[in-house]
């Protein structure tokens, strides 16, 4: 078909098949990270308010999705903002973005590794 972008099949149902972009389960949790207080960027400094300018793609930067019999391995890359704990911060990354991709695909996911890039020093508390 010439597609380069993996897709994950979520549901066969009666009325036809139900698939999601890797992509999108990436951009799903790229919004969630973001999201969390003391996370200044996605590696490649994309942060929510970039996002309503350049578009969701550059979201999913920094973040790597594997999907294997319909559990997901999640790969986040982050700058943190100075003067955050390390170790908390990751902690919520990691609940948020694991909820929100099973809350809006319904796939379990086993694991949310974080890899802290950077320390973002214009996002001081």
């Amino acid at each position: 078909m010439g597609e380069d972008r993996k897709t994950f099949k979520i549901k066969d149902g009666n009325l036809g098949e139900v698939k999601i972009a890797d992509e999108v389960v990436a951009i799903i949790a790229g919004l969630a990270a973001t999201e969390v207080d003391g996370v200044g960027s996605m590696a490649g400094n994309i942060t929510n308010e970039l996002v309503s300018r350049l578009g969701m793609k550059n979201l999913s930067k920094g973040i790597r999705v594997d999907v294997a019999d319909g559990i997901v391995h999640v790969d986040v890359a982050l700058n943190i903002s100075y003067g955050y704990a390390i170790p908390d911060v990751s902690a919520k990354v990691q609940e948020r973005v694991k909820n929100a991709i099973e809350n809006m695909t319904g796939m379990e996911v086993s694991n949310v590794d974080i890899r802290i890039a950077s320390v973002d020093m214009g996002n001081s508390k």
